[in-house]
């Protein structure tokens, strides 16, 4: 039990004191504590000082001054370590414990500062102003004072386990700075933040500084009290979570299951990681992740991600296969069912299989198809798989712009899986299968990686049989799948990649090529998409020739098919409704099917005025015609280029122009014309930008006819860049420029002399069919595409040719 000791005369303590001033007060120093006035606080004494002070004042029935000092870590203040503002206080007990500590319980009465410190005295007595609060009720106090009351009720009801009697307390003050103090008194703040608001005398002020504690700790207390109930939620959910799982493992082995289940578990990845067949090295990381498992409980989160990664270590396809030999005449026979023509296609695919066959553990070249859509670039891969007898997987490359996608997640990602490429050699299901890599020119570049960069590794042979994924995090042999590529243009494959395949382009088709292709190919697989049998329905080759002139424009045969399928619909309505026999589709019911023709032979009609040449263009998806259009207008010799043009192409219409001011009277034209005119030269269509300088011989060609009056033959067709000189330079897709000329129903082409190397990449049909002029310089493009000029009085074509596109 505690004992109170007894107030004692001075002259029992055996010591004599000085006089004491009236101001005069005993200063009890304190750490980390700041007194209020009105507030109730019991205080430990520990130093000698701080209990002779104490103990005097009881003897003397004094009041004490409960001072803050400075740095909490002094043993010994002096007047220097205090603060010069304190609580005069009133000691209500001096309790002695039965551990020998001693206690102050003491109430703070009002403000004091430190007028000076007197000296003579065993403990710290110094002379004081005390300071008396104002009595001030004005409007703005009386409003600073109910936003305090209503923020320390709130903050009250927020603490944990607070007494109803502090809340009644605070209810209960009517005076501005009783409520200020007890407010703070009661807050958990800094003592340097106490000991700011104690010494700020004004209550505006004071109260100010309170309010916005008081905000701040009210926040403070919501956040927690939230943290808390979630942390509570979240510790209820696992409780339950953890109760469910062991009564799941009570109901387990009163089933015979659970550790019983789980071994047997083990025991079966055990034999299936021996049958996998593995590498030794990767067959060690395996059965070391097996270990982890068996010490793991199943109910961690991290047991269904191993368990996931030894599914994909034991599905893959480490064992080689034995392969079967290839056989080159079966192989053959499989393209030439497959595909029409591309005979040298074909034949580059035979020599490839000829050396896998000769030399099946050498590096191969990866092959890449590049050409329009509609070719049938993807199923001459599905072509040579057959002819391998090996499995095909495509792995679609377009809009990929994540490396991850190429390599693989690492593991510590949730949801993390392998990439296209590990995914797609365990769906074969084997690991020699031929795997085409389809728009491949189609990658993209994203703030994951370059998607691109991580294919060098898989396409080069010199590397690809230590491909590691991420997810896998071992060595792949990727060496024995045969890779495949498809694109439809080069331009936007990077070079490194472009350098790792051999290219093999495929142009369009001509007309005769899609005929073929409709009758052996696209019919066949129509009637089997719409559920026709053979005999329910005649189309003749007339019909498939009228949908390939008039309502497709294409270099590959996709927009074909499409046309056949829908006239292939149309029968089978008819014969849904009920109508028997065999259904015939004649050119004239294509009308009615298809609608209008689409296309149709403008060539004579563009090129039946001077100036209007028919040129070729190459495009991504294949060449095309382009017309050149030229007319002169009243003027100062202006040149007026229009269509859309790019840079190059504006440079060729200016050369071409030179050249026919330069050979103007060898042309049989006044010179005089040019300074008089301005000359506009279009090219339709004028919505597509158009660009490169093998329209150079069309532009010279077009401004010919215009200066001579005389027209170009509607049956011929021109390429080539010029030079000032006069020169036909050669130019690129020759074999894609003569196609679309053929397929425009043009007979007759000019093409550069040094181009000659190119003619034997040109179908044979279009070979036969067509007639080719070649130029060595521009006098011979007169020569041969001019056609005789006409009697004066019959000329009757207009100056300005049309501009329809």
């Amino acid at each position: 039990m505690a004992e109170e000791i007894q107030a004692k005369s001075s002259a029992q303590s055996g010591t004599t004191l000085p006089t004491w001033p009236s101001d005069a007060l005993i200063i009890v120093p304190v750490r980390n504590t700041v007194l209020f006035p009105g507030q109730v606080l019991p205080i430990t004494l520990g130093r000698p000082k701080s209990i002779g002070a104490a103990q005097q004042a009881v003897r003397d029935q004094r009041q004490v001054g409960i001072l803050l000092q400075r740095d909490s870590e002094v043993a010994d203040p002096t007047a220097i370590d205090m603060h010069r503002m304190g609580t005069v206080a009133n000691i209500v007990r001096y309790i002695t414990a039965p551990d020998g500590t001693n206690h102050l319980v003491c109430q703070g009465e009002q403000r004091f500062q430190i007028v000076e410190y007197l000296s003579g005295w065993p403990f710290l007595v110094a002379r004081v102003l005390r300071i008396t609060e104002p009595a001030v009720r004005t409007p703005e106090i009386e409003a600073r004072f109910v936003n305090i009351k209503a923020q320390a009720i709130e903050a009250v009801q927020l603490l944990p386990q607070v007494p109803g009697e502090l809340l009644a307390a605070i209810q209960s003050i009517d005076e501005p700075p009783a409520l200020t103090d007890l407010a703070i008194a009661v807050m958990d703040v800094k003592p340097e933040e106490k000991q700011e608001i104690l010494e700020t005398v004004d209550i505006a002020a004071r109260m100010d500084k309170v309010s916005r504690l008081l905000s701040h700790r009210i926040e403070v207390l919501r956040l927690s009290q939230e943290i808390g109930r979630q942390t509570k939620t979240a510790l209820d959910e696992r409780q339950r979570e953890a109760l469910l799982r062991e009564q799941m493992a009570a109901i387990q082995r009163q089933l015979g299951e659970g550790e019983e289940g789980k071994a047997a578990e083990i025991a079966e990845l055990d034999a299936a990681i021996t049958k996998a067949g593995m590498p030794k090295e990767i067959e060690d990381q395996a059965r070391k992740e097996l270990r982890r498992l068996q010490k793991m409980p199943e109910a961690a989160g991290e047991y269904g991600m191993v368990r996931t990664y030894l599914d994909w270590l034991i599905e893959l396809p480490w064992k080689l296969p034995e392969e079967k030999p290839i056989d080159i005449a079966e192989a053959r026979k499989i393209l030439d069912e497959d595909h029409y023509d591309l005979d040298k296609i074909k034949r580059r695919i035979i020599e490839y299989l000829a050396v896998r066959k000769l030399a099946p553990q050498g590096k191969a070249p990866i092959l890449c198809f590049v050409g329009p859509p509609g070719v049938g670039k993807t199923s001459l891969g599905q072509s040579i798989a057959r002819a391998m007898d090996r499995k095909f997987v495509r792995v679609s490359l377009g809009g990929v712009h994540d490396e991850a996608e190429i390599r693989g997640h690492r593991r510590t990602y949730i949801g993390a899986l392998p990439g296209n490429i590990i995914q797609a050699i365990r769906k074969a299901g084997t690991r020699n299968c031929v795997m085409m890599l389809d728009e491949i020119d189609k990658l993209g570049a994203g703030v994951h990686g370059d998607p691109g960069a991580a294919l060098l590794e898989v396409l080069d042979p010199e590397q690809n049989n230590t491909f590691r994924d991420n997810y896998l995090a071992v060595p792949f042999d990727l060496s024995r799948v045969v890779f495949i590529a498809t694109a439809n243009m080069l331009d936007t494959v990077p070079g490194p990649l472009r350098d790792r395949m051999e290219i093999i382009s495929l142009a369009g088709y001509t007309s005769e090529e899609k005929l073929q292709i409709a009758h052996r190919y696209l019919l066949r697989r129509q009637l089997e998409a719409n559920g026709l049998k053979e005999g329910q329905i005649e189309i003749g080759d007339d019909v498939l020739s009228e949908i390939i002139h008039h309502y497709t424009r294409e270099a590959g045969v996709r927009g074909l098919e499409r046309q056949i399928g829908q006239v292939l619909r149309n029968a089978v309505v008819r014969i849904a409704e009920g109508q028997s026999g065999p259904i015939r589709i004649v050119k004239n019911d294509l009308v009615a099917i298809l609608g209008a023709p689409k296309f149709e032979n403008e060539v004579a009609m563009r090129t039946s005025v001077p100036g209007v040449a028919t040129g070729l263009a190459w495009t991504p998806v294949g060449g095309d015609i382009l017309f050149i259009e030229a007319t002169r207008i009243p003027g100062s010799g202006r040149l007026i280029l229009t269509g859309q043009l790019g840079d190059v192409m504006k440079e060729s219409a200016q050369a071409a122009l030179s050249i026919v001011k330069n050979r103007a009277s060898a042309l049989g034209i006044d010179a005089s014309r040019f300074e008089k005119s301005d000359i506009h030269i279009h090219v339709p269509a004028g919505a597509t930008p158009k660009d490169g300088p093998s329209a150079g011989v069309a532009m010279f060609m077009a401004l010919v006819s215009l200066m001579t009056d005389r027209t170009i033959r509607s049956d011929t067709a021109m390429t080539g860049e010029i030079s000032l000189r006069g020169l036909v330079l050669p130019v690129g897709g020759i074999k894609e420029k003569v196609v679309a000329a053929h397929s425009a129903g043009i007979r007759r082409v000019m093409l550069p002399a040094r181009n000659r190397r190119d003619f034997d990449d040109i179908p044979e049909i279009a070979r036969k069919e067509m007639e080719f002029v070649w130029l060595e310089r521009v006098e011979e493009a007169v020569a041969a595409a001019l056609e005789p000029a006409k009697p004066a009085a019959k000329v009757t074509a207009p100056q300005f040719a049309s501009a329809d596109a």
